[in-house]
């Protein structure tokens, strides 16, 4: 009997600069309340979630600042590129995410927005505080370093 296959995932953005910013608390998967020309415009691969961050507003949770560009065979039924997208989470979670962006001063930031293994469009959000200047160096450091001791140990061995 076979069984169903699984799609893997597909990533559509990642947001790697948000690692390098940010401290990366607990991470959460949404949902997002997308139009149609959005998905198959996130299907065709483009979208960019750089600069996008999430608010919360009356009770709801929203993607704001993302990138979904228009459809290119959407005509008059195209949607506005950057307009804010409703996240998709329990009502526990979004309180428990307010509450860290107002008690603790924590950034709510999107990692990678992708389709899982039912072809649902989601976002990988975190909890996160920003990095100062001097955090950022010791990164760059450390992430230099591990480079270099891996160069060497491939010279040696």
């Amino acid at each position: 009997m076979a069984g169903k296959t699984e799609r893997p995932q597909k990533i559509v953005a990642d947001n790697r600069r948000a690692r390098f910013n940010y401290e990366i608390g607990e991470t959460f998967e949404a949902g997002i309340a997308l139009t149609g020309t959005e998905v198959k415009s996130l299907r065709a691969g483009k979208a960019t979630i750089a600069e996008s961050y999430a608010d919360t507003k009356g009770g709801e949770l929203w993607l704001v600042n993302s990138n979904i560009p228009e459809y290119l065979q959407g005509g008059r039924y195209n949607h506005p590129p950057k307009r804010p997208r409703k996240l998709l989470l329990h009502k526990r979670q979004i309180h428990k995410l307010a509450g860290a962006v107002e008690r603790e001063g924590m950034t709510i930031v999107p990692l990678k927005l992708y389709f899982n293994e039912k072809g649902r469009a989601k976002v990988e959000l975190a909890l996160a505080r920003g990095k100062k200047l001097h955090d950022k160096r010791e990164t760059e450091k450390k992430r230099s370093w591990e480079r270099e001791k891996g160069r060497l140990l491939r010279q040696r061995g």
